[in-house]
């Protein structure tokens, strides 16, 4: 039997996300885009840098980031339970029509806050699509398809100028190196060496790579596939010594099989007194971290000078003032 029509159907669940308020939420996304790109792009073109990031969650209810790369967008939802499958598509397609983007030049990622809502870095797709962008001086690839992340964290745009400026004569360490960005930076403003060290064989090309499309590989560049434990404990066994490091690690990990388990909050302290173990008295380390209830525990460490550098270290376009935390030390 039809239901009589004056009988009121059931309102949504306090919280969610309906078609209505979805409609909204595209509409006032579009118009912060729009803003925004009008103010970033010119300048960050005339800088040399083809990647920034458009939009940070800056409306409370629209839970996103849209990057810009070079003429493609990546717009990641923050997920959460009230919000519908057809959200982000709808955001992203408001935005996209915005600033004139063909659907080919849109990406989706959702981003999961909790370990229970499932893996929260596990490979999308396997197509295998790059192409360069630039950010100054250096070109990086990307792949905006197959992983949550791109292969670029633009948020350290400013650290690696740093480290570029500082580099010259250099013995340079880049530890959880990702995709050698870091290294890049290192190599293009002059370090005498690099070390590049990642526990992924695909990060690991990856950089080499990175640093072939910049015109800086030779036989003073080093690249070494293995856990950075692992690492620390041969280089201060065949008294490897270095002079510049930068160590960036995740906030977590758990490699079941070879037994290696990592927690920023907990294990950070050991990690960089391991660090400071192969550099030399004098020595330039920065620590960075983008876990976003990180606790420092850096007060006992031996070293003669230690700074954190986050103010001097976010670009304009992160709303987020703390999207990581960078320290410099100096060791005795």
């Amino acid at each position: 039997m039809s239901q009589p029509s004056f009988v009121r159907q059931k309102a949504p669940l306090k919280g969610f996300v309906t078609s209505q308020k979805a409609k909204h939420h595209a509409e006032i996304l579009s118009n912060r885009v729009r803003n925004r790109f009008r103010h970033l792009s010119r300048r960050f073109r005339k800088a040399g840098i083809d990647c920034f990031r458009l939009y940070d969650w800056d409306i409370p209810e629209v839970r996103a980031v849209i990057d810009w790369y070079a003429g493609h967008i990546v717009v990641a939802e923050y997920e959460r339970l009230q919000t519908t499958k057809e959200w982000l598509p709808l955001m992203a397609d408001a935005v996209a029509k915005t600033l004139s983007l063909e659907a080919e030049r849109v990406h989706l990622k959702r981003r999961r806050t909790q370990t229970k809502q499932g893996p929260r870095y596990q490979r999308l797709n396997k197509k295998n699509k790059r192409f360069s962008v630039k950010e100054r001086d250096l070109s990086f690839w990307v792949n905006l398809e197959d992983y949550l992340d791109t292969g670029l964290f633009s948020d350290h745009r400013h650290t690696r100028l740093i480290i570029q400026k500082l580099s010259r004569g250099h013995d340079f360490l880049n530890l959880f190196a990702y995709t050698g960005t870091f290294t890049c930076a290192a190599a293009l403003g002059g370090a005498k060496s690099t070390v590049t060290v990642d526990r992924s064989q695909t990060y690991i090309h990856w950089a080499k790579d990175n640093l072939s499309l910049n015109g800086l590989s030779g036989p003073q560049h080093t690249f070494v596939k293995s856990d950075t434990h692992r690492f620390l404990g041969r280089a201060l066994r065949h008294k490897k010594r270095f002079t510049l490091a930068v160590i960036d690690p995740p906030s977590f990990f758990k490699d079941k099989k070879n037994q290696i388990a990592f927690d920023i909050n907990r294990d950070h302290p050991r990690l960089i007194r391991e660090v400071i173990k192969i550099m030399k008295p004098g020595s330039i380390v920065f620590f960075s971290t983008n876990h976003q209830r990180f606790e420092p525990k850096l007060d006992d460490l031996p070293v003669a000078d230690l700074k954190e550098l986050t103010p001097k270290t976010i670009p304009e376009d992160y709303r987020n003032r703390t999207i990581h935390r960078c320290w410099q030390m100096v060791t005795e």
